[in-house]
């Protein structure tokens, strides 16, 4: 069935077509002979088309358009079929009570038009595939033809049989027609939900929210009890709380239980699911939310809560079988809530515990007169390898095992633990600020996870070397795709989809953070990719805390030419638009496939990437900065000269003129144009031409 079609029938000549081919595919006649027939009439497109001459004057409805062009024989058999099928749809939709939640559309129309509509379409017709498996209930699908993304999933209830899902799932797609073309949907039914959006770099984010009307929903049933109330909120806050703590744990994010309330002589029954393309912190941040929202139900015998990410109900009316439940001890062992697990396990275990924290206490005690030599304040990274594991691993630290090197030192690829690729990164202890930025780097990276920073998996400080152990990026470090040996084999939907993870990572760093980070080095070889070309920033360095109370700090310079911000550069004033300056620089070197200091450009003065893009913007010809490498057909130059714009706009002049890296991150995911007014070029911009010509000014660190 197509849900979007994008050829040129009106409205009501799609929803008639679709009314036929669905009667022809899901009702069985017994009449091989009409079924041929119907299927031949509505197969060709030509004869399609036919059925709709001379009627346009009138209207009329599916029945009249069908005989129109069938024999009255024919014609009688399918009006039968209409007849049928009205039965059978409304036994079908009578099998649940399938109850609507929420639907929007996102406000923002897609630019694309009939290509969007199209990918809409097999993204749909795709997640019915998948949930037509009995043992699907979450499908995921994505499709960018012509540069017009569509990301997609779907989500059933895991209690549903696969017919009841997939007539869910036709329910909520028909809720979706009604957007149009709009650039996202959401629709959440009882039993299921389905969401699509243009853009995928946060779709699976649930710290990215792309509308407004996103935000968790509580839905509390009409009956209430009236006696006893006290009874009767415990017992469904302990089953809730249960659901919440087991659901992020299993494989599935789904759990279904049940509950015994004697005081009403009834069964409480819940159900949590999150969306499985979440990761489990956001699933349980989910769902922590969903339960403070649904105490704001009881003591209603009914509740449910909603967002994009999670659903979580109660319900005194039975809505899935009672062999339909999840086995969740095993779940709770770890995390239960359970008042009387908890009282169990504090006094079966409080004298264990006190010889335990009496061994400890000595045990710290003896090690800390042995190692006080060996004690390196402040490092908590995930690991302490010795440096003898490390130089065995990296060969002696020899030349074939070298993958990288800089002025901070060379990185090596190792195999440790197991078999396990990691990188080493070996520190020259050579300049005098080398210790200070190897503390500086394992105490920053050791407390912070993103999926667009460097993991730290361990570190050394003993024998001669400082050495730091992080995740190993199998494609390297971005510069190599952009001007090295790798040049050109960046197509443009990776290229955006890298600018946007440095963009979230930055906004994770300045916003999510127990404290601010302020990277200070953000550079193009600074920026590794992982098997799937994600970009994860590294080389945290010369990385530095900005308290909340203080809009900048003051510090002694470093960085690297062509990266810094001119406000730092000048006074040493630090703040994290400084790191917005760095980001709209690595974003234009993605674009155009230039390091920031060349000139070898075009036209009457030798300007360097930043001048050149500003000369090209003013003149509306900014989309002459994409790489050439890239043909016309790999992109949208509505979406290259919004990103172009957007880089810019980060590198203007004062630094209050520059957004946010959370303002970033939102204003990429924006399908369509920015409608900026005009943006300030910067002042220095001459300046800086004169300083590079001269030769003056800082160098590498």
């Amino acid at each position: 069935m197509d849900y979007a079609d994008p050829h040129h029938t009106t409205e009501e000549e799609k929803e008639n077509i679709e009314h036929v081919i669905e009667a022809t595919k899901n009702v069985e006649i017994g009449d091989k002979e009409l079924n041929q027939a119907i299927a031949e009439e509505f197969s060709d497109p030509k004869k399609k088309k036919n059925i709709f001459r001379g009627i346009s004057m009138g209207k009329k409805t599916p029945h009249q358009i069908i005989c129109h062009r069938l024999p009255w024989w024919m014609s009688t058999m399918v009006i039968m079929i209409f007849i049928t099928m009205d039965k059978h749809v409304i036994s079908q939709s009578s099998d649940r009570n399938n109850t609507l939640l929420r639907k929007y559309c996102r406000s923002y129309n897609s630019v694309y038009g009939e290509f969007y509509l199209s990918n809409l379409n097999t993204t749909l017709s795709s997640l019915r595939r998948q949930l037509s498996d009995p043992q699907v209930y979450y499908a995921f699908a994505q499709a960018a033809n012509n540069d017009a993304f569509v990301y997609s999933f779907a989500l059933c209830r895991e209690y549903l049989s696969t017919s009841q899902c997939l007539a869910c799932f036709d329910s909520a797609v028909n809720e979706t027609k009604a957007c149009g073309i709009a650039d996202g949907a959401n629709v959440i039914y009882d039993d299921c939900s389905i969401r699509y959006e243009n853009y995928g770099a946060n779709f699976n984010d649930g710290n990215v929210i792309s509308d407004d009307n996103a935000t968790p929903t509580r839905i509390c049933g009409m009956e209430s009890i009236s006696q006893p109330i006290t009874t009767f909120n415990q017992m469904v806050e302990a089953l809730l709380s249960d659901i919440q703590v087991a659901t992020p744990r299993t494989s599935t994010f789904y759990v279904a239980s049940t509950r015994q309330v004697s005081t009403r002589n009834t069964t409480m029954y819940a159900i949590a699911q999150c969306v499985r393309n979440v990761s489990q912190a956001i699933c349980q941040s989910c769902l922590n939310t969903a339960y403070d929202n649904l105490h704001g139900c009881l003591p209603n015998t009914e509740g449910r809560a909603i967002d994009f990410f999670c659903f979580m109900r109660y319900s005194e009316t039975p809505f899935f079988r009672n062999n339909q439940t999840t086995n969740i001890l095993s779940f709770l062992s770890t995390g239960s809530s359970s008042k009387s697990g908890m009282i169990a396990g504090v006094c079966s275990g409080v004298g264990f515990f006190l010889f335990i924290l009496v061994l400890w206490l000595w045990y710290r005690q003896m090690k800390k007169s042995k190692n006080v030599e060996q004690e390196e304040p402040g490092l908590q990274g995930e690991k302490g390898y010795s440096y003898q594991d490390l130089r065995l691993a990296t060969h002696n630290f020899g030349d074939e095992y070298r993958i990288g090197k800089g002025g901070f030192g060379e990185v090596f690829k190792a195999i440790i633990d197991d078999e396990k690729v990691v990188a080493v990164k070996k520190l020259h202890v050579g300049y005098g600020s080398a210790k200070l930025e190897f503390d500086n780097e394992v105490k920053l990276i050791s407390n912070i996870q993103h999926r667009n920073l460097v993991r730290q998996l361990g570190w050394c400080s003993e024998g001669p070397e400082l050495l730091l152990v992080l995740e190993y990026m199998p494609h390297g470090s971005l510069d190599n795709f952009l001007w090295g040996d790798k040049k050109g084999t960046l197509n443009w939907e990776k290229r955006f989809d890298i600018i946007f993870g440095i963009a979230r990572g930055l906004s994770h760093l300045h916003n999510e953070c127990h404290v601010k980070i302020i990277h200070r080095d953000i550079k193009s070889n600074n920026i590794l990719l992982d098997e799937d070309f994600q970009p994860k920033i590294a080389d945290f360095g010369l990385a530095r805390f900005q308290p909340e109370d203080q809009t900048h700090i003051s510090t002694k310079l470093a960085g690297t030419l062509g990266y810094m911000a001119p406000e730092y550069a000048t006074t040493g004033q630090l703040s994290e638009k400084v790191d917005t300056y760095s980001f709209g620089i690595v974003a234009l070197e993605i674009i155009s496939g230039r390091i920031c200091t060349d000139q070898n450009f075009s036209g009457p003065d030798t300007a360097h990437l930043l001048e050149h893009a500003w000369q090209l913007y003013e003149k509306r010809m900014h989309i002459e900065l994409i790489d050439e490498a890239l043909g016309k057909e790999e992109y949208n130059e509505a979406n290259v000269m919004k990103t172009i714009e957007i880089a810019l706009m980060c590198t203007q002049s004062p630094a209050s003129l520059r957004p946010t890296m959370s303002e970033v991150v939102l204003l990429l995911s924006r399908g369509q144009s920015l409608g900026l007014g005009q943006l300030i070029k910067p002042t220095f911009i001459n300046a800086r031409r004169v300083m590079h010509r001269d030769g003056n000014g800082l160098q590498n660190k």
